[in-house]
């Protein structure tokens, strides 16, 4: 006799980055606003509260590790994923571009008009990991800062 599993909920809850220097990765996180979580972890993994996923920084050579990956060679292309910052409007996406390089971030495309009616431009963290930044039809960013997607 079998008995079938319900299906989980679909949940998608933390985000972890490899990075080369825990250090500097946390003060540029710290410098963007993002308020640190369970500190207590000091600088082994640092948690971070974005409004939605939790944002998670571990050393990139023991996430490697951890997920039983070859740490080098590392990446220096595109490596298929990006992180979104949703805003709310163009003047904000403006904002945080300024405030991200002005922070550490290096700008890999200035904002401008997307094809799709939106608003748009890319910087990098430290270690390479694309932000978009973004204001876009059908997707609302809320007083509580999750984002709201249009039926």
């Amino acid at each position: 006799m079998s008995q079938e599993l319900a299906a989980p909920v679909p949940r998608l809850t933390v985000v972890t980055l490899g990075v080369s220097d825990i250090r500097a990765s946390i003060a540029f996180y710290d410098a963007l606003g993002f308020s640190r979580r369970l500190k207590a972890t000091g600088e082994a993994v640092a948690f971070y509260d974005t409004g939605g996923p939790v944002l998670a920084l571990y050393p990139w050579d023991q996430l490697a590790a951890d997920a039983v990956l070859q740490d080098a060679p590392r990446p220096s292309t595109f490596r298929g994923m990006t992180l979104a910052w949703n805003c709310r409007t163009r003047e904000e996406v403006d904002a945080v571009l300024a405030f991200a390089i002005g922070k550490g971030a290096s700008l890999l495309k200035a904002a401008h008009e997307t094809d799709y009616g939106g608003y748009s431009g890319y910087f990098t963290d430290p270690d390479g990991h694309a932000w978009e930044v973004v204001v876009a039809p059908g997707i609302e960013v809320g007083e509580d800062r999750r984002v709201h997607l249009a039926d």
